[in-house]
């Protein structure tokens, strides 16, 4: 008897995995585990050693106060009134990630940046700083050389993106910690995957696979979670967790989805996107989208022509315009955004195209503009 259920669940298995034709992640790729996350460390402090580059003290009062304060638990003390006109050094906001099951004395890496006016933080130090969490706990203290991303020394202008970034920078292993955050780990008899994106169907299909390996054990409860039954016990509950998140699944075809950005003009589709009958009009461009009778999709990019260009017999006219057809019997969103391009299409008109396509019912596809 126990041979045939082992056999049948061995074919429910086969069936499951040869169901779907699409590609295949582990459990470990699509998941992670509810309670175990960094935590965010926050600190300020002082950046020392700076090439006459550090904050202007009349402008940025906060520094020298600062440093009255450190010095002063250092027992050098300053004069009320003295202000002090210091050029090599910067106030800055310290942040870093707390990894999970993180142990006092290990190192993790911090960042800087600077809150001030400074030029550059290059070859500066950062002094003794105490990183805090939403507790207002300290968990790790700061310290050390700054590491900044300079690429290059020129000065050239470049639209949107600086390819220098001087004010802000690294420190590796620049924190040691001091604290350490207990978790729930092993002390509960649940513990909840939580999917990266939610999705009914890769729930059940999770909860499905694990059932096969350890049965009446998974149970999804939405589409962002699976609730896992285990033991009380460290041990057990990490051998489980070995096993699961090896598991290979196949997953669904994903939702057609459009991201944009605005900002620098970037589209990003990620699969093709069929298009339904309309046509669209920006500016001097057109778009014709007619579906024949053998169910296929033809294009027609249509570019006009100044009025006062030669015409000639063979091409078409519309409003006295002459029309240009480009890239006929195009059937998906991804070659007319390609033939778009070629005609010059700026960014931002391309951007407007795709959103009246999609207002239009055009585009069966979900539009994301980030």
């Amino acid at each position: 008897m126990s041979k045939t259920i082992s056999l049948l669940k061995f074919i429910i298995f086969i069936f499951i995995i040869s169901s779907f034709s699409s590609h295949a992640e582990k459990i470990r790729d699509l998941t992670s585990i509810q309670g175990i996350r960094d935590n965010q460390l926050i600190g300020y402090g002082l950046i020392v050693g700076l090439d006459g580059t550090g904050d202007q003290s009349m402008q940025v009062p906060f520094t020298n106060q600062s440093l009255n304060n450190m010095l002063s638990k250092l027992g050098i003390a300053i004069p009320p009134n003295l202000n002090m006109h210091l050029k090599n050094v910067a106030a800055v906001m310290v942040t870093a990630n707390l990894p999970p099951f993180s142990h006092t004395g290990e190192k993790i890496n911090v960042k800087v940046s600077s809150m001030g006016n400074s030029k550059s933080l290059k070859g500066g130090t950062l002094l003794m700083t105490p990183l805090k969490g939403t507790d207002n706990q300290i968990y790790a203290i700061a310290q050390g050389d700054v590491l900044i991303s300079e690429k290059n020394s020129s000065r050239e202008k470049i639209s949107y993106i600086r390819s220098n970034q001087v004010n802000s920078g690294i420190i590796n292993n620049g924190a040691t910690i001091e604290r350490e955050i207990t978790t729930n780990f092993g002390k509960n008899n649940t513990i909840n995957l939580q999917l990266n994106q939610e999705d009914f169907s890769i729930a059940q299909r999770i909860s499905d696979i694990i059932n096969i390996k350890y049965p009446d054990t998974a149970t999804p409860i939405n589409s962002k979670t699976v609730q896992l039954n285990t033991s009380a016990n460290n041990d057990v509950q990490v051998h489980m967790l070995s096993n699961i998140q090896n598991i290979e699944i196949s997953l669904p075809s994903q939702e057609a989805k459009i991201v944009v950005s605005p900002r620098t003009g970037s589209i990003v589709i990620n699969q093709s996107v069929k298009l339904r009958s309309c046509i669209v009009s920006n500016g001097n461009i057109s778009i014709a989208l007619n579906n024949t009778t053998n169910n296929n999709t033809e294009l027609d990019l249509l570019q006009t022509k100044k009025k006062n260009e030669e015409k000639t017999p063979s091409e078409d006219i519309i409003n006295e315009n002459y029309i240009n057809y480009v890239s006929p019997s195009k059937d998906n969103l991804n070659k007319i955004v390609q033939s778009l391009n070629i005609l010059g299409t700026k960014p931002e008109e391309l951007i407007s195209i795709l959103q009246l396509m999609k207002n239009a019912g055009c585009i069966n596809a979900k539009l994301e503009i980030v």
